[in-house]
């Protein structure tokens, strides 16, 4: 396994990290920064998710330069990233002094299971297609909203303006929206499939 691949995996095993910090009854206190006030397990929570998430774009830039991008890191890079971000927004619909609406988790898991679905039919078919500009769009624009949910609308607490619910919003418009074009570009597999 290549170092960009170890990378990847690395942001796998942090989930259980987060979901631990951030599911367990640690009573680490309370703490107000930049105008949120926000639970210490919020705060450390939200910056193992930050750092499992910079591990994405890690990951890839080493690939690239250093051309070491294969079939195993184009088909575990999104799985990760999917494994996390799920992770992330069921945490988010769990905790009551975060609003994060179930039914706009349920459509982003959707389409992350849907995708998913589609990328192991091309596999099937022998193909293995590697995220694309829309896909990652929509994957920091989610890596945004989660933060700043965690986060707990930090610098944006000061002024009446919720970034963390616009940010998820927008989040759910490029979910749709890259799912909509994966399924569009790539529907030849279904056509074709029995």
């Amino acid at each position: 396994m290549n170092i960009p691949n170890r990378i990847t995996v690395s942001r796998i095993l942090l989930i259980p990290i987060f979901l631990v910090i951030m599911l367990a009854p640690f009573d680490w206190g309370t703490m107000s920064l930049l105008g949120a006030d926000m639970p210490v397990t919020h705060f450390v929570g939200a910056l193992i998710f930050i750092l499992a998430s910079t591990t994405d774009w890690v990951d890839g830039h080493y690939a690239r330069k250093y051309n070491l991008v294969t079939n195993m890191g184009k088909f575990l890079d999104p799985l990760a990233d999917k494994l996390l971000v799920s992770a992330a927004l069921i945490v988010l619909v769990e905790i009551n002094d975060i609003y994060a609406p179930s039914w706009i988790v349920i459509i982003i898991i959707s389409r992350e299971f849907a995708v998913t679905g589609l990328r192991l039919l091309l596999a099937g078919e022998g193909e293995v297609v590697a995220a694309n500009m829309l896909g990652k769009i929509k994957t920091w624009a989610q890596i945004i909203a989660i933060s700043s949910l965690l986060l707990h609308n930090i610098i944006f607490a000061l002024i009446p303006f919720r970034f963390d619910i616009v940010a998820l919003w927008v989040a759910m418009i490029f979910t749709i929206w890259s799912g909509w074009d994966y399924f569009a570009k790539n529907s030849h597999v279904l056509k074709n499939s029995k």
